[in-house]
């Protein structure tokens, strides 16, 4: 019987251990979650999700706080179209979060940035670009799109120095998807270096309606495996959603993935950036307790804890400080508050049911979005004796992963 460990993804002149953890944010990635993968051989991301905000905590900026000052004429008005993003501050926020990890990176892993087209920031073309070329310029080993068909990304660098050079990948949830953008993108001359196939059990938001459960991974990566071979194009394949265990990885790894992106278990590690009262509440979950609803304003159906605190609440948007879902000034959060606040006298007592604010909500890591196998993840440690549970370490949970067998999942002392 193999284990994850037999195998090996290679990336150009790259060569890795076949497990990529997941870009989550905000800033459940850390840098420090991200560099034990690499340290250990195989590829971790940051997630620029609230970059800027993520910038202030580390490096002591003012980020947020300048562009709260900077955008405080739309503070009473519920249009948002006068919101901007400073590029020059998001270019730097972005630069000193990519450098920082690159200088710490140790092995012989690699270190990506995921990065979301569904972070409009009121300025989709320039802020995507921004981004993109920022995480090139501090030298980023490779770039994962993600929360959109990202068609147009890969036309913002093109002009890029290192274009040809970093790792550039992309995240589909159906062959249609992959063949949409290897025809958007043919002029390039430019294909993804991977792609990672990412199914209906995936944490967060979802490629899928609300029909998610009609849908599986090993079914989609057939579909996408075809489509490869019947293009004759060579892209290594990266399964995800819902792999829980080493076994689950290798039956992947045996029929043509080239590797795996697992995130859920990394999401309770001592390196991951939730709170631990939220890791807690991850381990404490049963299968009942999960959820995917449409109370993202994005669009999408997103996965979470039914507990999660941000369902039902009301605050005021705080587009001023954070805004990064605006789109033409406006966002489905603030058209559900606009409604909510004309049911109530005391707009202290206002509820918003059907959206949450989710950029207020993440940077308080309020919205507990997970994957469907969350309830799972108290079979992976040891409950302690005042009823909370171990976290065990990224390193553990990484080579659980490459070297266990037979769904066997080690236990951290």
């Amino acid at each position: 019987m193999k284990c994850v460990d037999d195998f090996r993804l290679q990336l150009g002149s790259e060569e890795v251990v076949p497990i990529m953890i997941g870009g989550m944010g905000v800033d459940i990635s850390t840098p420090q979650l991200a560099l034990e993968a690499v340290r250990l051989g195989g590829i971790g991301h940051l997630s620029d999700a609230m970059m800027m905000d993520t910038a202030d905590r580390y490096f002591g900026k003012h980020f947020t706080r300048d562009k709260t000052r900077a955008n405080m004429a739309s503070m009473n008005t519920m249009d948002k179209s006068n919101v901007r993003f400073n590029l020059g501050m998001l270019a730097e926020a972005t630069r000193m979060h990519v450098s920082g990890a690159m200088e710490a990176k140790r092995g012989h892993g690699l270190l990506f940035i995921n990065l979301m087209e569904k972070l409009t920031m009121n300025a989709s073309r320039e802020t995507m670009q921004t981004r993109m070329v920022a995480a090139l310029d501090a030298g980023i080993d490779g770039i994962t799109l993600a929360a959109g068909l990202n068609q147009n990304s890969f036309h913002l660098i093109q002009d890029h120095p290192r274009f040809r050079d970093a790792k550039l990948g992309i995240v589909v949830s159906s062959a249609r998807a992959l063949q949409i953008f290897i025809r958007r993108n043919a002029k390039l001359q430019r294909l993804p270096d991977y792609v990672i196939v990412e199914g209906p059990l995936a944490g967060g938001h979802l490629g899928f309606g609300m029909d998610w459960a009609k849908f599986d991974l090993k079914t989609i990566m057939d579909e996408v495996q075809a489509y490869l071979k019947k293009e004759n194009l060579d892209i290594p394949l990266i399964a995800a959603g819902g792999i829980f265990t080493g076994t689950d990885a290798v039956d992947f790894l045996e029929n043509g993935a080239s590797a795996v992106q697992v995130a859920t278990r990394f999401t309770i590690s001592r390196e991951s950036g939730l709170p631990e009262a939220a890791k807690q509440a991850y381990l404490s979950a049963m299968e009942e307790d999960i959820e995917v609803n449409m109370q993202s304003p994005t669009g999408y159906p997103m996965r979470m804890l039914k507990n999660t605190p941000a369902i039902g609440q009301g605050i005021r948007p705080n587009c001023e400080a954070y805004g990064y879902l605006l789109e033409n000034g406006k966002c489905e959060y603030i058209d559900a508050y606009e409604q909510a606040v004309k049911l109530v006298a005391d707009r202290d007592k206002t509820a918003v049911n059907d959206r949450i604010c989710l950029c207020t909500h993440m940077r308080n890591y309020d919205v507990w979005t997970c994957g469907h196998n969350t309830y799972r993840l108290k079979d992976t440690t040891r409950r302690l004796e005042d009823g909370s549970y171990l976290l065990p370490s990224a390193e553990h949970i990484f080579k659980d992963y490459q070297f266990s067998k037979d769904q066997k999942i080690l236990l951290p002392e």
